[in-house]
């Protein structure tokens, strides 16, 4: 600064500033004569305010002083630092004109909307000093502590009190004391209750994603906060922060042991004799004397896009009308409007994710998670979360990553972070020291920073077993509790967590249940509200519908997007419709108990494998929730059945998609006779048997597909109009009932007859391996179940089937005559096969 106070050598003359000071007048002048359009003076009423003992900033709009006088904003723009001690005078002068204000009480200036804002990167030193606005998003913050503006010093030789000595950025006593007679340079006493203290706040600021140029780390800097400007910004946050470069001295380089930072020019040569060699390598290029570093000093702070998405989305006070207030009328009439749109949620999902072919039921499920459920406290004080978390497992190329990018990039708060890459303490937050202070600060992780947003993490299975542990509080209590380095804290993560995964052995095996596929704890797979399964099947419709699509996107990438709204009409219309709280309807309730009840039911009925995962507690909650997230959506104040129906078929959807299905025994014959009538010629018999197989295999294989996609319709499609076909054949006949075997019957009979088989073949008993042999064991072990002669044929029948079954489609048996293996040329009688169990078949549980 150019105002030095002159030591007691210099007469005690007084240096001027004259343009700062002229400064000053003009900025006093600014405050008291700038008008509003309609005459009131602007900054009177604001000036009231400050007489507040908790006040002590006055928020200036810088556009007001750019109209006022355009030399003094240029002047304030470019000599910031020297000029705002002046400014802050001119406030304080202002403030006691217009209100009775403690004498030694300190002002401050703020300046807003400046017109330029900086990245990080572009910060350089010649910017020291000057008036600049960054933007950035905060990635720690550090408690709020005192700071020495102005000390007042007693010497300690001759007890003279030296007032006001300016504190810049650390501790600095008066060079000598003012005494005269006194020469004392290094004893001196503060004395706490007559200087002045500040809040002061450090901050650190990191680059946004979208700013990084390519193959760059992000930067980041430390800001320093003070007076009122503490406490405005939460790690998480995108700011703007309006201040100055400033270059303070590097202390941590100081203290880092291996690193001489000289501090005098002279050089104490000791008896080591290597200090006096000089300075040699790279370490001390650039280092004159100290090592210094930038860092920024804000006197305000604003939310990078205060209308939606910045601060605002976390404020719980707001209401649907300060909502409607900060919109124009233009934006209001279209949220109306997409608010009485009958399709709307058909609209919303393919406006949200319009490069996305098919996927109907994930988009759903996403645009809910985005609405959410009400959080809600009890009386006792626990909240419930109303946040809803979704789960996508699926085969690779299924858009699960799109998914993901799309929702970070829409979404105002979200984070997209890796499995593998991610440790525990980067999901939650880790407790690091600090360079300078040395004290453990809090350093926020993904959970916290997406804090009321959205947290995407991708290759969730890939996670370490350790580190996904750390998600369970998260995810079900939402907060994060932390107790190491002597800091105990519970932090908040009120996120929604999407998280994609890739099944097991990379493809979705349909004949095992969800929990087999996915690498998963049960713990952490019951706290997500929505599973959603994407299987690659082979369907000649969607593949050419999903080709066509991304050559279209390829070829002309503008205009095969047709959204029906912009993503900014749905930030607006997400952001009031959160505000909505919906109230379950007494009718809902009773549809909701009723329907947990059947789901709960059907869980118990069916076994644990039939459906994905146990139908717990958490179910119900999340259909509550997602009731409430349709009700948002349609800006209802009430949660109605029809809401509920479409929660409950989402939930359903994820639920029945990965049930295995009943194996249909009758399907080979069905389609055999099938070929055999469309082909109309009389083929030998042999050859027809292979051919049948072979047919009979394909059927299978798609009517499982078919049945899997919830399109059960497809599989009995085919067997009624195989029927049709034989009724029109032979006239007269009657169509057979298919023979139909649950999944566990199917595995309960395979077991036992590898067992026995296994067992047969370790005692070379070769005359029980026969076919007819085995048939007549399996029927003797269930004789006490056969009542007539019509159920053992019956019975014969399906052990039959069931070991067609196990040999040509799951290859559990292998066929084995005396000549070679079934289906050579030399193939005996149907009676002299040997069934064996395949050597890789492994019995499962």
């Amino acid at each position: 600064m150019d105002v030095a106070t002159a030591t007691a050598e210099n007469a005690g003359e007084m240096v001027k500033d004259e343009l700062a000071e002229k400064c000053q007048k003009l900025f006093q002048a600014f405050l008291e004569e700038f008008q509003t359009g309609d005459g009131e003076v602007k900054y009177v009423r604001e000036a009231e305010e400050l007489i507040r003992p908790e006040r002590n900033t006055l928020l200036v709009n810088f556009t007001d002083l750019e109209g006022f006088n355009q030399e003094l904003a240029t002047t304030i723009q470019e000599e910031y630092y020297r000029v705002y001690p002046f400014l802050c005078r001119a406030v304080r002068n202002f403030a006691r004109d217009h209100g009775n204000v403690p004498l030694n009480k300190e002002f401050y200036v703020a300046l807003e909307d400046l017109p330029t804002r900086h990245k990080i990167r572009e910060l350089s030193s010649m910017r020291i000093g000057t008036l600049v606005r960054i933007s950035g998003q905060v990635v720690r913050t550090h408690p709020v502590h005192p700071e020495l503006v102005s000390g007042t010093f007693l010497c300690m030789d001759c007890q003279t009190v030296i007032k006001d000595v300016p504190q810049q950025f650390k501790y600095s006593p008066p060079t000598i004391c003012r005494n005269p007679v006194c020469n004392n340079r290094s004893r001196f006493h503060l004395d706490t209750h007559k200087s002045k203290f500040i809040d002061f706040q450090k901050v650190r600021i990191q680059e946004t994603q979208a700013e990084l140029p390519r193959g760059s780390i992000p930067r980041s800097l430390e800001i320093v906060l003070r007076a009122e400007a503490v406490e405005t910004a939460q790690a998480g946050d995108r700011c703007d922060f309006t201040g100055t470069l400033i270059v303070v001295p590097d202390v941590s380089q100081l203290r880092t042991p291996g690193v001489r930072a000289e501090t005098s020019t002279r050089v104490a040569g000791g008896p080591q004799g290597f200090e006096s060699e000089g300075l040699r390598g790279l370490k001390a290029l650039g280092v004159r004397e100290l090592s210094y570093r930038l860092a920024f000093l804000a006197c305000n702070v604003a939310p990078t896009n205060p209308r939606f998405g910045g601060k605002e989305l976390r404020e719980e006070e707001q209401t649907a009308e300060s909502i409607k207030s900060q919109m124009t009328e233009k934006e209001w009439e279209k949220v109306f409007e997409m608010s009485q749109d009958k399709n709307l949620y058909h609209n919303l999902c393919t406006s949200l994710f319009p490069t996305i072919h098919g996927n109907d039921e994930v988009k759903r499920g996403i645009l809910l998670m985005l609405f959410g459920g009400v959080p809600k406290t009890t009386m006792e004080g626990t909240s419930l979360r109303g946040d809803i978390n979704v789960c996508i497992v699926g085969d690779p190329s299924t858009a699960k990553s799109q998914f993901l990018k799309h929702v970070e990039e829409f979404s105002p708060r979200a984070v997209y972070t890796s499995g593998k890459a991610s440790s525990a303490a980067g999901l939650t937050a880790a407790v690091v020291r600090d360079e300078e202070s040395h004290e453990f600060v809090i350093e926020a992780g993904a959970l916290m920073l997406a804090d009321n947003g959205v947290c995407c993490i991708d290759e969730f299975d890939k996670m370490d077993l350790k580190d996904q542990v750390a998600i369970h509080e998260a995810m079900e209590q939402q907060t994060i509790s932390i107790t190491k380095a002597g800091v105990k804290a519970t932090l908040n993560a009120r996120t929604s967590i999407l998280a994609a995964a890739n099944p097991v052995g990379g493809r979705y095996d349909r004949s095992k249940s969800l929990k087999q596929n996915v690498n998963l704890t049960a713990p952490i797979m019951s706290r997500f509200d929505l599973f959603f399964i994407l299987v690659d099947d082979c369907n000649e419709v969607t593949d050419y519908a999903i080709a066509r699509r991304i050559v279209d996107l390829h070829s002309r990438i503008e205009e095969s997007v047709d959204r029906l709204y912009t993503l900014d009409e749905i930030r607006r219309y997400l952001l009031f419709a959160r505000q909505f709280k919906p109230k379950i309807s007494s009718e809902s309730e009773e549809f909701i108990v009723e329907q947990y009840k059947r789901l709960r039911q059907r869980d118990g009925a069916g076994g644990v494998s039939k459906s994905a995962w146990r139908i717990t507690v958490r179910q119900l909650e999340s259909m509550i929730r997602l009731s409430e997230g349709m009700a948002r959506m349609h800006c209802c104040d009430e949660v109605q059945p029809k809401h509920v129906k479409e929660a409950f078929r989402l939930l359903n959807k994820s639920i029945i998609r990965v049930e295995t299905p009943d194996i249909n025994l009758e399907q080979e014959d069905e389609l055999e006779e099938e070929e055999q009538q469309e082909d109309g010629n009389a083929i030998p018999n042999g050859v027809n048997g292979v051919n049948g197989h072979v047919n009979g295999m394909n059927g299978h294989v798609n009517g499982m597909n078919g049945h899997v996609n919830g399109m059960n319709g497809h599989v009995n499609g085919i067997n009624g109009h195989v029927n049709g076909v034989n009724g029109h054949a032979e006239p007269g006949s009657q169509p057979k009932p298919s023979l139909r075997l649950s999944f566990n019957e199917y595995r309960r009979i395979s077991n036992l007859l590898v067992l026995h088989l296994r067992r047969a073949e370790e005692a070379e008993e070769e005359e029980e391996l026969k076919k007819s042999a085995v048939v007549n064991w399996y029927l003797k072990e269930i004789e006490s179940e056969i009542d007539s002669e019509e159920e053992l044929v019956n019975k014969k029948g399906l052990i039959e089937k069931v070991l067609h079954r196990l040999v040509h489609y799951d290859h559990i048996l292998i066929e084995l005559s005396q000549a070679g293996l079934k289906g050579s040329e030399s193939a005996s009688t149907e009676e002299e096969v040997v069934l064996v169990v395949n050597p890789n078949y492994i019995l499962e549980d």
